[in-house]
């Protein structure tokens, strides 16, 4: 049974693909601190889907400040922006949520220089594109640590999806 993230991304991109008559272009910005444990999972994510990027799929390792990487974002000018960061959502540590960033303003546990709801606006007002936010529910920060097993695990499904979804 798939999850009800990967039905989202899924159905997200057979809805922007249907609705433009070229292939619709994503970016993922990969978000998080990567001395601070499981906040490096959006990062991790990142990293791993740099050889799947291509023409239409642009990949940026946004870092705890990924206000300062929109640049390659505007330029490349995608129809989709997926934001994967590490968010307190109150669930398990390792699971993983398709989240509306619009409902996102209470989630807590940043490490970052700016809420990914407050990039999220910033993108569909400069952009007009969609943006859509994954989170990956952390076990731990701590400085120096790094990827917990659960959130380990959860990395690489989410990697493992993604790349299928968008290497083309």
């Amino acid at each position: 049974m798939t999850s009800s993230w990967k039905k989202s991304a899924g159905q997200t991109l057979r809805r922007l693909q249907a609705s433009n008559p070229e292939p619709a272009r994503a970016a993922l910005m990969g978000i998080g601190h990567a001395l601070r444990g499981d906040d490096a999972a959006g990062l991790e994510v990142a990293c791993r889907l740099k050889p799947a990027a291509n023409e239409r799929f642009l990949v940026v390792e946004a870092g705890h400040a990924p206000e300062n990487a929109t640049g390659p974002v505007r330029r490349f000018a995608p129809a989709l922006v997926l934001l994967v960061d590490a968010a307190q959502m109150g669930t398990p540590a390792g699971t993983v949520r398709w989240l509306d960033w619009r409902t996102t303003t209470g989630l807590s546990g940043s490490t970052h220089t700016l809420p990914p709801y407050v990039l999220a606006r910033y993108l569909t007002l400069a952009l007009g594109c969609e943006v859509a936010l994954l989170g990956i529910q952390p076990a731990q920060t701590d400085l120096g640590a790094g990827l917990s097993d659960v959130v380990e695990t959860a990395v690489t499904d989410v990697t493992a999806t993604l790349f299928n979804l968008f290497s083309l």
